[in-house]
């Protein structure tokens, strides 16, 4: 994958769709390998609605804000932030769409390129992501960027969750300003 140019945009209107088909489209195995519980997703067009919104409000407003992953210019998969505390916290998600992207080895890049659009336009001063624990994937990507492990814990960790042991994985300001030195 190295030959090839990655690269992190902020979600339009647009993207709605293939947002949604990822969601709507994706097999239920698939939905439980990440935690996910098919019976607790929102109708499609409250998800929509839902996105459409947010996409359009100003940042200090937001409570949701997603971004585009693209290799050569195709987009490949989105990572996005709810609960928001504008200035302070989020929550970060991770999603590749197609299998053929997964285990390449770009998850660290992107992420990495993801991390200016959080700490810069929601003016963070942490950022969290809580993997399914055994979602192998995402923890990994997590580690090699440098976020710190936290703790292992049982919750219901979203509104289309079901209950399981999440890895809580942090990183602060301080860290992602030494991380986006070194690249």
């Amino acid at each position: 994958m190295n030959a090839h140019h990655l690269s992190v945009r902020e979600a339009t209107v647009q993207d709605i769709s293939m947002i949604a088909d990822y969601w709507f489209k994706s097999s239920a195995e698939h939905l439980t390998g990440m935690g996910a519980d098919i019976e607790k997703l929102p109708k499609p067009a409250d998800f929509y609605s839902m996105l459409s919104t947010q996409i359009s409000l100003p940042y200090q407003k937001k409570k949701a804000y997603a971004l585009i992953w693209e290799i050569d210019g195709e987009a490949v998969g989105h990572s996005n932030v709810n609960g928001i505390t504008f200035g302070a916290a989020a929550n970060m998600h991770l999603h590749l769409w197609q299998q053929d992207s997964r285990r390449k080895g770009i998850g660290p890049s992107l992420v990495r390129l993801s991390l200016p659009f959080y700490f810069d336009k929601l003016d963070l001063n942490l950022l969290i992501c809580e993997p399914y624990a055994k979602n192998v994937a995402p923890n990994r990507v997590l580690e090699k960027v440098g976020f710190q492990f936290q703790k292992k814990y049982l919750t219901i960790p979203g509104a289309i969750n079901f209950e399981q042991e999440v890895n809580q994985w942090t990183l602060s300001l301080d860290d992602y300003r030494r991380i986006y030195d070194e690249t």
